[in-house]
């Protein structure tokens, strides 16, 4: 016999489902507006429901949905970080691979840092309740984390390369280091913390990065072989599609078996097969599966910021806190405050730093872009409130004072930040690079004339972009010549490429030619 389903979870399910269809709605005809996003709008959906929810059921309830950290990290997350790597301009991204770096890992442990310890100094005088020293140090990895998918939203990486590379690079780095640094907490014993401790710390941390990446670039290259060898477009473009798509999911799901950072392995999985996996397939698969990945993060997103925005009126934390409102009031603003000088802290500091070992003007990063890189990270999202959660609650409940001060003040900075710091980055982006000095952010790369024969096969990039052959600058004259590298580190990549690793895995230039993909000769 079969079960009836529980009519409450269809009626949820349903509602939630047409929420989701009137925030693309809505925000398709908001798409001009200056101010706001996609993410806003889903927020403010969110809370409108919340409300309109709090007083049918009489202050019961307020969301749709229980919060749940498994479906965050195991449905929703993975397809908004394999996408932004999918699609993310390679050259600019490796070519500023040090200084993302430099932001995501060592930025964030200048942040957590300060968030730590200025919460440990100034919560004691407000009596939060009771915290422990774990506590304090998970605060300052839950506010480390900025949130790439508001960044995202903001900047757009055509009108500027630099700043979205540095901005979404950092951020992806910035989430793995964030979580890292979280499980590490609660791995370790650090209430007496020792050198030795801490580098085991480090030394964990540096294990994690690099067998994550590792991971990820070796289940992209076997899904770019098996689709290579076999061939599979020859009789059903729906395998490969199927393929690429499961691939993907499971080097994610690869490294939370294996207890790595999965951010970034599906992030370099996604880069791997845009640059192998990706043309071995048909045209109609290419057209196929790069819609596919937008979409799926496109809907993931917005399921993150409308149910945010819902849980922001959750009846049951704010009951808890409803008389210490003045506390909260000042746990949040002493967050924001802290969030606000961590992130200076970092941007600033290190741009000087990577300033100093680039020759070139071209290469440095101006006070401007810098403030905008500054700002930009000021966002807080769905990291940091999937971390509070694993933090200060049980089973998605809370009933301890400080732990119920806690959430409400991490939904509250996660509310005004990407509201307000979203509200604010457009118009700022457009007052400190007004769009005639856009040019001088944008890399020479911009302005090649893309060939209009290859519109899909160029995932987004020119031709010249992924084959790197204007990568090195051409010298105009002897003093030019003299200070201008004959070689780089991208032009022995690209030797070793085109000769050990396109023949066996595919990619430009080397897939197999598909029957009914016109633009296949063209590539050989």
């Amino acid at each position: 016999m079969a079960l009836e389903p529980d009519q409450a979870s269809v009626d949820s399910i349903t509602l939630f489902v047409a929420l989701l269809c009137s925030c693309i709605v809505i925000g398709h005809l908001l798409e001009k507006n200056r101010w706001f996003n996609e993410s806003i709008t889903a927020l403010a959906i969110g809370l409108c429901t919340g409300i309109i929810i709090l007083f049918t059921t009489e202050g019961r309830r307020s969301h749709i949905l229980v919060f749940n950290e498994e479906l965050f990290f195991i449905y929703l997350l993975p397809p908004i970080i394999f996408n932004a790597g999918f699609q993310v301009k390679k050259k600019q991204f490796f070519r500023n691979f040090v200084m993302i770096i430099l932001f995501g890992a060592v930025g964030t442990l200048i942040s957590f840092v300060i968030i730590s310890i200025g919460s440990m100094k100034l919560f004691k005088k407000l009596d939060v309740g009771f915290l422990d020293f774990g506590d304090y140090l998970a605060l300052g990895a839950i506010f480390s984390a900025t949130d790439s998918v508001c960044t995202l939203q903001v900047l757009n990486q055509d009108e500027t390369p630099l700043l979205y590379s540095l901005v979404f690079g950092e951020g992806v780095v910035n989430d793995a280091t964030s979580i890292v640094l979280f499980n590490a907490i609660q791995k370790f014993d650090l209430s007496h913390i020792t050198s030795s401790i801490f580098m085991e710390l480090m030394g964990n941390f540096v294990y994690l990065f690099t067998t994550s990446t590792l991971l990820g670039v070796v289940v992209g290259l076997i899904s770019a072989y098996i689709i290579k060898k076999l061939y599979f477009g020859r009789h059903s473009t729906d395998r490969e599609v199927a393929l690429m798509i499961l691939m993907a999911y499971l080097s994610y799901m690869m490294a939370e078996l294996f207890n790595l950072s999965s951010i970034l392995t599906v992030f370099f999985c996604g880069i791997v097969m845009s640059h192998y996996t990706w043309h071995n397939v048909t045209e109609s698969s290419r057209i196929t599966t790069k819609h596919a990945f937008a979409t799926l993060s496109f809907i993931s997103e917005i399921f993150i910021f409308l149910y945010v925005g819902m849980d922001a009126l959750d009846i049951e934390k704010w009951k808890v806190v409803s008389k210490s409102l003045g506390i909260s009031a000042g746990v949040s603003s002493i967050l924001l405050g802290l969030v606000l000088i961590g992130r200076a802290a970092s941007v600033f500091p290190l741009s000087f730093i990577s300033n100093l070992s680039k020759r070139s003007q071209s290469g440095k990063v101006t006070f401007k872009q810098q403030v905008i890189i500054w700002w930009a990270g000021l966002m807080r999202g769905s990291v940091s409130m999937a971390l509070a959660y694993n933090q200060f609650t049980r089973s998605g409940h809370t009933q301890l004072r400080g732990n119920a001060i806690m959430i409400t003040s991490t939904i509250t900075v996660v509310l005004f930040s990407t509201v307000v710091f979203g509200l604010m980055t457009k118009p700022l982006m457009r007052l400190l690079l007004p769009r005639k000095h856009l040019s001088s952010a944008m890399s020479s790369e911009s302005f090649l004339p893309k060939p209009m024969n290859l519109p899909l096969i160029a995932n987004g990039q020119t031709a010249d972009s992924e084959m790197g052959g204007d990568d090195i600058p051409r010298p105009a004259s002897l003093r030019m010549l003299l200070t201008t590298p004959a070689h780089t580190v991208h032009y022995y990549w690209r030797k070793f490429d085109d000769s050990v690793m396109r023949p066996v895995f595919g990619g430009r230039g080397f897939a197999p030619c598909t029957p009914g993909s016109p633009t296949e000769p063209l590539l050989h």
